[in-house]
C-alpha cells in the first residue's frame, strides 16, 4: 500500500483514504512490480520498497493469520521448515525472530504458543462465519460497504450538504439500489424556487421518453443511428481530422503519453473532433492498426461514425470526455510496471473500450433513467443501463458499411476482443465501484500474503480484473489532472447534473442528490469524492504499479486540499442545533437482505469486541470509526509476534 509516512506525502497528512477506517493488519514492504518471466507468464513481482503494507481484505488477512501461526509452530516445536513451504522471515515478525530456541516451559515459550492459539481461534471463527456461496471478493466488497456505511453516517449527520453528499456517494457507487431514511432532507429556505416535496401536478404526468422503434431495434436516444462519410479521397489526414491548424494539433497530440495534456486545446484544434484524432494517433503510435490489422480508412470511417454519436449537447458526457478516458488510459498502459504484460489484443481491446464508453450518452443517470421508466431501463431491465446502451451502440455501428475495424480478425480473436470490450465497459458503471475495488485489493493482498511475491496474472479473469480497473481509474481520473483542467471538469460535471435536476423539478420528481443548483455544496462534494471514492481506489492502483502512480497521488491530494479550502465557512449555531437527537437528520444505507443479514452479524461481533475492551476508537477527518479487525469486523488477535496489531493504513 501507499506508505502515507513516506518523504513524497508527508506534507499531505489530511487527506483521509476510506481504507484508514477499515481494521487491517501489517504485512512486509512490499512494493509491486509487473513483468513477463521467461515462459511468457505474466506476474507481478514483489520487491521491498516503499514502506509497510497493511492488509485489509478479509481472505487475505486470514491467510496472514495462517501464515503468522505456521510460522509460530515452527518457533514452539523446532521442526525444520520444509523445501515446498519455507518458514517466511522475511518480514522480521516470525514467531523467534531472534533466532534463540525456546525451551517448553520458558515464559517466551508460553507467551508465543497463547498468542498462536489466539490467532487460530480468530482465524476458525472466520472461516465458520464464511457463506460458502460468497467469493473472497464479495467478502471484501462487504466489508468496505460496512465500513463506509459507518463512516457515512457520522458524515450526513454534520449538515444538510453532509447529508446530500452521502446519498450522492451511496446511490451513486454501491451496486445494489439504496433505500435512505431522511425524512428532513428536503431544503424549505429557497421558497423562491420549486421543489421535489411539490405534489405533481395531475395534468403534468411522470416523465417518459418518447417512444422509440421496436425494443428489438438499437436506436440513439437523440437520433437515428446513421453512418459518417468523411473520407472520399485517397489521402488520410495526418492526425485522422481534416484542420487548417494541423502543426499546432501536432504538437499536443506529440505530448499523448503525458498525464493531464491540453484536453480542451485538442478540441478546439480538431474542429471538435478530439476523440478521433487522439484515437487514431494512439493506435498509430503503437502500432496497433498494423498488428490488429485494421485498414486506417475503416479506422477513420468507424471513429468519425463513432464520434458524430457523442451527444454534443452533454456539458460533459461527450467526445471529449471520451478523448480524455482513452488518452488517459495510453498513459497508464505505458507505466513501467506493466511493460510487456498485455498483448496488443488486450491493449487495443482496453483503448476501444474507452472510445466507446459512453457513446450516445443522453446526460442522465442510470437511476433517472429507470424512475422515468424508460425504453432503455426497460430493455435492460435497470441494470447497466447506460452501459450496455453504449456497448449495443457501438457494435451496432461497426456493422455500417466501411466502418468493421476489427473485418480481417479470426473468428476466436474477434469474439475475445469483443468479451473484453464488454466486461471493461460494464466496469465503468459507477454503481460496481466498490466491487471492482474491492476484487483489485483482494486479488493484489491475496498474491503477496501467499509468500511467493509473485502475482500471476496467467488466466484472463485476473488480467481483465486489471484492464478494468485500469479503464476505470481513467473514468476517474479528473481530481488527479492539473488543478484548471480538473476544476472545468468540475463546471462541466455539475452543469450536466443540474440540467438533470431541472428536467426531475419540471417533470415533478424527486431531484437526485447533487443535481439541484439551488443546493449543492460543490467544494464539499469534490471532498467527499476524493476522500471516499477516488483516493482509495488510486491507491490500491499505485500499490500494484508502485511507484509509478506516486506523482498522480500527489496531485491528487493538492487538490483535495484546494477544495477543503474552499468550503464556506458554517453558518452560525441556530434553533435547528437544538432539535432533539432523535429528529435530526439520519442517513442509512440499507443493502439486500442476505447483506443485510451478514452486516448484523458484524454489528453482533463489533458490540461483544468493545464489551471485551477489544476496540479503541480513532478520529478521521471526516467522524470516528471504531477501530475491530478481521472478516467479519471481529477483533483481530494482537499479541501474536509475527504479526502487528490491527490498524488504518
Amino acid at each position: 500500500m501507499l506508505n502515507k509516512n513516506s518523504a513524497s506525502s508527508q506534507s499531505l497528512p489530511r487527506v483521509h483514504s476510506f481504507f484508514n477506517m477499515i481494521p487491517s493488519i501489517m504485512q512486509d514492504d512490499l512494493a509491486v512490480t509487473i513483468l513477463a518471466d521467461r515462459d511468457n507468464m505474466f506476474s507481478i513481482k514483489s520487491q521491498r520498497s516503499h514502506g509497510e503494507d497493511l492488509i485489509v481484505t478479509p481472505f487475505a488477512q486470514i491467510l496472514a493469520s495462517l501464515r503468522s501461526v505456521r510460522n509460530n509452530l515452527l518457533s514452539l516445536t523446532n521442526v525444520p521448515a520444509s523445501n515446498k513451504r519455507p518458514a517466511q522471515s522475511s518480514s522480521g515478525r516470525s514467531g523467534n525472530a531472534s533466532g534463540v530456541q525456546l525451551a517448553q516451559g520458558d515464559e517466551a515459550y508460553t507467551r508465543l504458543a497463547t498468542d498462536t492459539i489466539e490467532e487460530l481461534d480468530w482465524c476458525l471463527d472466520q472461516l465458520e462465519t464464511i457463506q460458502t456461496h460468497r467469493s473472497v471478493s464479495d467478502m471484501a466488497s462487504l466489508k468496505f460497504k460496512r465500513m463506509l456505511n459507518k463512516e457515512l453516517s457520522h458524515f450526513s449527520e454534520s449538515s444538510r450538504s453532509g447529508n446530500q453528499i452521502s446519498e450522492y456517494i451511496c446511490s451513486t457507487f454501491l451496486d445494489k439500489q439504496q433505500e435512505f431514511d431522511l425524512p428532513s432532507l428536503r431544503v424549505e429556505e429557497n421558497t423562491d424556487h420549486p421543489t421535489s416535496t411539490q405534489p405533481v401536478n395531475p395534468q403534468y404526468p411522470r416523465s417518459r421518453s418518447p417512444r422509440g422503434p421496436p425494443m428489438s431495434q438499437i436506436s440513439g436516444v437523440k437520433r437515428p443511428l446513421s453512418h459518417t462519410n468523411s473520407f472520399t479521397g485517397e489521402r488520410l489526414p495526418t492526425f485522422g481530422v481534416e484542420t487548417p491548424r494541423e502543426d499546432e494539433l501536432g504538437t499536443q497530440l506529440g505530448e499523448l503519453d503525458t498525464w493531464g495534456i491540453e484536453i480542451f486545446k485538442i478540441g478546439e484544434l480538431s474542429c471538435n473532433r478530439p476523440l478521433t484524432c487522439v484515437a487514431y494517433t494512439i493506435f498509430q503510435s503503437r502500432e496497433l492498426l498494423t498488428s490488429l490489422m485494421i485498414p486506417p480508412k475503416t479506422f477513420l470511417n468507424f471513429m468519425t461514425t463513432l464520434e458524430d454519436h457523442y451527444v454534443k449537447d452533454n456539458p460533459f458526457h461527450n467526445s471529449l470526455h471520451a478523448a480524455d478516458v482513452t488518452q488517459s488510459t495510453n498513459v497508464l498502459l505505458n507505466t513501467p510496471a506493466l511493460e510487456g504484460v498485455f498483448t496488443p489484443l488486450e491493449v487495443g481491446g482496453a483503448l476501444f473500450a474507452a472510445c466507446i464508453h459512453d457513446v450516445d450518452h443522453p446526460g442522465l443517470t442510470n437511476q433517472f433513467l429507470v424512475n422515468s421508466s424508460s425504453e432503455l431501463a426497460l430493455m435492460y431491465n435497470d441494470e447497466s443501463v447506460l452501459e450496455n446502451h453504449h456497448l449495443a451502440v457501438a457494435f451496432k455501428l461497426l456493422q455500417n458499411q466501411g466502418c468493421d475495424i476489427f473485418c480481417n480478425m479470426q473468428k476466436k480473436q474477434r469474439q475475445t476482443l469483443r468479451k473484453m470490450v464488454i466486461d471493461i465497459v460494464l466496469s465503468t458503471d459507477m454503481s460496481k465501484h466498490m466491487s471492482l475495488l474491492a476484487d483489485l485489493k483482494t486479488m493484489v493482498e491475496t498474491k503477496k500474503v501467499a509468500g511467493s511475491g509473485v502475482l500471476l496474472l496467467d488466466n484472463y479473469t485476473d488480467r481483465i480484473q486489471v484492464l478494468e480497473n485500469l479503464v476505470h481509474c481513467a473514468d476517474l481520473s479528473n481530481p488527479t489532472k492539473p488543478l484548471t483542467l480538473y476544476k472545468r471538469w468540475v463546471a462541466l460535471l455539475m452543469e450536466e447534473f443540474f440540467l438533470q435536476g431541472d428536467k426531475e423539478r419540471e417533470n415533478g420528481m424527486d431531484i437526485s442528490a447533487m443535481c439541484d443548483r439551488y443546493n449543492s455544496t460543490i467544494e464539499k462534494s469534490q471532498v467527499g469524492f476524493i476522500d471516499y471514492i477516488v483516493h482509495p481506489l488510486w491507491e490500491t492502483w499505485a500499490d500494484l504499479v508502485h511507484p509509478d502512480a506516486q506523482d498522480i497521488l500527489d496531485t491528487l491530494e493538492e487538490n483535495r486540499d484546494y477544495y477543503q479550502s474552499m468550503i464556506p465557512p458554517s453558518p452560525p449555531p441556530s434553533a435547528a442545533d437544538d432539535i432533539p437527537q432523535d429528529e435530526k437528520i439520519r442517513f442509512q444505507v440499507t443493502l439486500e437482505e442476505s447483506d443485510q443479514e451478514n452486516l448484523d452479524e458484524l454489528e453482533e461481533c463489533d458490540e461483544s469486541e468493545s464489551r471485551g475492551d477489544a476496540g479503541s476508537s480513532t478520529t478521521t477527518g471526516t467522524g470516528t470509526t471504531a477501530q475491530g479487525g478481521g472478516l467479519a469486523g471481529g477483533g483481530k488477535p494482537s499479541g501474536s509476534q509475527n504479526q502487528a496489531p490491527h490498524g488504518g493504513m
